[in-house]
Formats: C-alpha cells, sequence, structure tokens
C-alpha cells in the first residue's frame, strides 16, 4: 500500500492511501495535534466526501482502536529482525510496589535502559504509555530492551 505524505505550511501534515476497495482515506496532523479524518469522493479522487474533525485524545483513541491488535505482533517482528533485541510482557501482581503508581514513578528506562511500549489491561492495548500511565494488577507491560533489561524490569515491577 503506497501512503502519500503532504507538507501543509503552516497546518502540518496530510497522509492519504488508497484501500483495497479502491476509496482514497486521508489524514491531517495539525500542529496542535488534532487530526481531520478525510473520505474523498468515489467519483472524484480528489474531492472531500466527508471531514471528520479530532481533537488529540478522540484521534488516540481511534489509533489504539484500529492498531491494538498489531502492536505486538509487530514487537514480534521486530524482535526477529534484530539480533539482541528482548520483548517480553510483565505483568503487575499483586503486591508490586507500582500497582497503583505511574509509570514515571518506575522510572523504568533510566534505571534499567529498557523501554515499556505497551501496556495491555483487559484485552486493550495502550500503546506507547505517558508517564502518568497509572498500572494496576493484572496490567501486562510490554517490554523492550536488553535480555538483562528486560529481567531488570520484571524484577523492579515485582519487587522495587
Amino acid at each position: 500500500m503506497d501512503l502519500e505524505e503532504t507538507k501543509l505550511p503552516g497546518v502540518g501534515l496530510r497522509h492519504d492511501f488508497t484501500t483495497s476497495r479502491g476509496r482514497r482515506v486521508g489524514v491531517v496532523s495539525q500542529r496542535g495535534g488534532e487530526r481531520e479524518l478525510l473520505l474523498y469522493s468515489e467519483d472524484d479522487p480528489d474531492a472531500c466526501q466527508a471531514v471528520i474533525d479530532l481533537e488529540a485524545d478522540e484521534a488516540e483513541v481511534l489509533a489504539e482502536l484500529l492498531g491494538q491488535p498489531r502492536v505486538v505482533e509487530r514487537l514480534a517482528r521486530l524482535r526477529e529482525q534484530v539480533e539482541g533485541l528482548a520483548t517480553e510482557g510483565v505483568y503487575i501482581e499483586a503486591g508490586s510496589p507500582y500497582a497503583g503508581r505511574t509509570l514515571g514513578d518506575a522510572a523504568v528506562r533510566s534505571r534499567t535502559g529498557a523501554s515499556v511500549v505497551a501496556v495491555v489491561r483487559a484485552g486493550e492495548v495502550v500503546p506507547s504509555p505517558r508517564p502518568s500511565h497509572v498500572f494496576e494488577v493484572g496490567d501486562k507491560v510490554v517490554v523492550v530492551g536488553t535480555a538483562e533489561g528486560v529481567r531488570a524490569t520484571a524484577e523492579l515491577l515485582a519487587r522495587g
């Protein structure tokens, strides 16, 4: 699939693609985080049939809904492609010192060298969680780094 990128001076970027059924779809990403979802006319691929304005948080929810099944798949493929890269899902168990605390409190990256790239909670994926993300018992924390960094993260989240 070809993805076209167009710079919109003073606004941001527009990305367009054509679906396998021939519908052209686009997204305008504005500098402030707002997005516009564009559906082009079937008769004229340069004319917009519908525009849906999305606030930054609405765009994040839509991205999660559309991308959630692929996050873990992509990480697994990445691990296969990059020698020395480890990916593991680490669960927040009852008794974890980080249950009810934020990712920022854990300071995983600075303490272990590994990165938290997603959190899976009740089947929902939160890709690239922010430092303000609060862990809950049962969360699966997807960690990427060296094998040593991933092990250190599991230890940190389990025991502090």
